[in-house]
């Protein structure tokens, strides 16, 4: 992420240094965005000199963790790969600890390309566990299907449109993108795809019931 947000912030003609490594004091700096593990911040603020105003790139941490000096958070929602990302066009979480904080996150943001929109530190855990299950779960899901569909001799390119597509659609339509056997009522198909996968795949088991239940409820609420 540090590597990401220094390139964005330098094309935008911002002046920046770094990122720097696991210490650097600051000193001398206006702004210093730590770009750590959760568990790290604290420790990286503490090690911060006066002055500088200190921000961090957490999804799921409050300001708290930077100590009792100003502070603002800039979470760009972004996967960000070794490869970079482009962040034009993508919302980021920020906040504050004053109007003046947050508007130093906000105009990082903008410099970077993302779109910030305020995060309240209570609403944190609840906004980072959304951002995990819509990317690195959903990972976790495609992985599932093509461990599944390797069984039959296909690889996962072969499911890439599908997901694609029902991606796009939900985009647009939301819950009433939803297809297949489960919102059909199609019982049978549904007890036929668990036996699949208890046979060849049955540490898959446990998930596939879980999305299941899940997609059941989803469907009696877009009926």
């Amino acid at each position: 992420m540090g590597h990401a947000l220094a390139t964005a912030l330098r094309a935008a003609g911002v002046p920046v240094t770094g990122p720097h490594g696991r210490g650097y004091p600051g000193a001398g700096d206006a702004v210093v965005l730590l770009c750590v593990p959760d568990d790290a911040i604290a420790t990286a603020a503490a090690r911060i000199a006066p002055g500088p105003l200190v921000g961090h790139c957490s999804g799921a941490s409050g300001l708290d963790v930077l100590g009792e000096r100003p502070a603002f958070s800039v979470h760009p929602l972004m996967t960000v790969t070794p490869a970079g990302a482009d962040f034009r066009g993508v919302f980021a979480a920020v906040n504050g600890t004053s109007p003046a904080a947050l508007a130093t996150g906000e105009a990082l943001a903008r410099a970077a390309g993302l779109e910030p929109v305020r995060v309240a530190d209570e609403d944190r855990a609840a906004y980072h566990a959304a951002a995990s299950i819509a990317a690195n779960y959903l990972i976790t899901v495609e992985a599932a299907a093509a461990e599944l569909l390797g069984t039959a001799g296909l690889d996962r390119e072969v499911l890439l449109p599908l997901a694609r597509a029902a991606l796009e659609n939900w985009g647009r339509l939301g819950p009433a993108a939803l297809t297949g056997p489960v919102v059909r009522g199609d019982a049978g198909t549904v007890t036929r795809h668990r036996a699949a996968v208890a046979a060849r795949v049955p540490e898959l088991v446990g998930l596939l019931d879980a999305l299941v239940a899940a997609t059941e409820r989803l469907a009696e609420r877009t009926r």
